[in-house]
């Protein structure tokens, strides 16, 4: 597929590298030209240096022939008219933009089919709120990610010493928990990954990926782990778009404190929040932490524009008796670091917008994708279409597929019903099919077995 990508930020240089590695045609357009020069340095793309909504840099760029236009550079005007410029001169296919300015996502009328030629919108502030938001409804989760519209979820934990399950076979959770069906998608011990079956042992400090239906997740956490106690208050260090959302979303069921150092920020939050109680200072004082009771704190969530200060804050934080820490990176060589040591979650908003623009550019009909363990493995959900002479998956049985190594399927989902998947469940036309690579180098693979034989009408 030829992509042209607007914007070497974080957001498009993650994007640019992990297309690229499937085999894609990547050229990247940005108005600094040292650092599309690092990029080509480190992969295998085109660059072109200028504004990417002027017509003739995206001309340079491809665009007469490009399937798809990913428009994440920091302007959301750029962005719109890049897409508008794309969609009327060159009749590319596939726009999709990022636009953070909630201004802009609260009139629906401007993204219309015959208005704006956006195909697809991100807002990256959203998604991230969503994602922080899913890890507090489930306290001691590493990442809670939906598919199906919500009705399954896979959920990464660490088991812990003392947890029912652990020390035991997998077998045995079907023993404890007859009403609630889950499978455990994959392990990871030690950084490596395990590719589990009913003779498996859960260890201490095992990562473990399960997928079950929404109602039962709470019920699959307690056998591996001790439930933390429901979340009651929490503190957010950071008044900008995250931190605004968060506390927008959160106040009526949480009780919410945000730490802003800019006080026409704190002035403007203060206006804008019903119940949040918004304090002018640093996240990183001692004494207003102190002064706060930070020490009864359930969640602190650092949110700021700086992933130094959101890691200070956050190890303060912890040390002064937080429960649980979390800290937004955007340099992918600190999340690694951080997520070892004292702060419990690391949250990159990278990998968890990475899923939503792949949804747009994986083959066969793919409909949610989610990056995990920092890009080295995914989860997908993909629709079966066809039948059984066209297609290599409708009407076989689970353990008749050739799943590519280091491939599971978690879970099905079949209209309102939920299927956890078994040996002998057969898939039908029209079943949602939730899989885990562990080797994402293996995702074209799993394309290729969910397209349709060309017969198919």
């Amino acid at each position: 597929m030829k992509i042209i990508i607007l914007g070497a930020g974080q957001v498009g240089s993650s994007v640019a590298y992990n297309l690229a590695r499937e085999g894609n045609d990547i050229t990247v357009v940005d108005v600094d030209n040292d650092i599309l020069q690092e990029l080509r340095d480190k992969m295998d793309i085109g660059t072109v240096c200028g504004v990417g909504s002027h017509p003739e840099v995206l001309r340079r760029a491809g665009a007469d022939d490009a399937d798809m236009l990913l428009a994440v550079t920091n302007s959301d005007e750029v962005n719109m008219i890049a897409c508008q410029v794309a969609a009327t001169l060159f009749h590319t296919p596939t726009k999709i933009a990022r636009l953070r300015a909630r201004e802009y996502l609260r009139e629906p009328l401007l993204f219309a089919p015959d208005a704006l030629p956006i195909d697809v919108l991100i807002s990256p502030e959203q998604i991230v709120t969503n994602y922080v938001q899913r890890l507090i409804e489930y306290p001691g989760a590493l990442q809670v990610l939906d598919f199906a519209g919500g009705r399954v979820r896979l959920v990464a934990v660490k088991a812990y010493y003392g947890g029912p399950l652990v020390g035991h076979e997998l077998r045995t959770l079907k023993e404890h928990m007859p009403n609630a069906e889950n499978r455990v998608a994959a392990i990871f011990r030690n950084g490596r990954a395990i590719l589990p079956n009913g003779n498996t042992v859960i260890e201490a400090d095992d990562e473990v990926f399960f997928v079950a239906a929404k109602e039962h997740i709470l019920a699959v956490m307690s056998e591996l782990r001790h439930l933390d106690k429901p979340v009651k208050r929490i503190m957010i260090a950071g008044g900008g778009n995250i931190g605004r959302n968060l506390a927008m979303t959160l106040e009526n069921d949480y009780r919410v404190k945000i730490i802003e150092s800019n006080a026409r920020q704190a002035h403007h939050l203060a206006e804008n929040l019903d119940r949040a109680i918004v304090l002018l200072g640093d996240a990183a004082d001692r004494e207003l932490l102190l002064e706060e009771n930070i020490e009864d704190t359930d969640i602190f969530c650092a949110v700021t524009n700086d992933d130094e200060a959101n890691i200070l804050s956050a190890m303060l934080a912890k040390r002064m008796g937080a429960t649980k820490v979390m800290a937004l990176i955007n340099k992918p060589a600190y999340v690694d670091l951080v997520e070892s040591g004292i702060i419990d979650i690391a949250i990159s908003p990278q990998q968890v917008t990475i899923g939503t623009l792949l949804t747009h550019v994986r083959r066969g009909d793919v409909v949610a994708v989610h990056s995990l363990r920092r890009g080295a493995a995914e989860a997908i959900e993909a629709v079966a279409h066809g039948d059984r002479k066209t297609s290599k998956v409708v009407g076989r049985r689970l353990d008749a597929l050739k799943l590519p190594k280091g491939t599971s399927i978690g879970a099905l989902v079949r209209g309102e019903e939920v299927l956890i998947a078994h040996d002998d469940v057969v898939i039908e036309a029209e079943d949602h099919v939730i899989l885990f690579l562990v080797d994402k180098s293996r995702i074209q693979e799993v394309e290729q077995l969910f397209q349709v034989a060309v017969t198919f009408i």
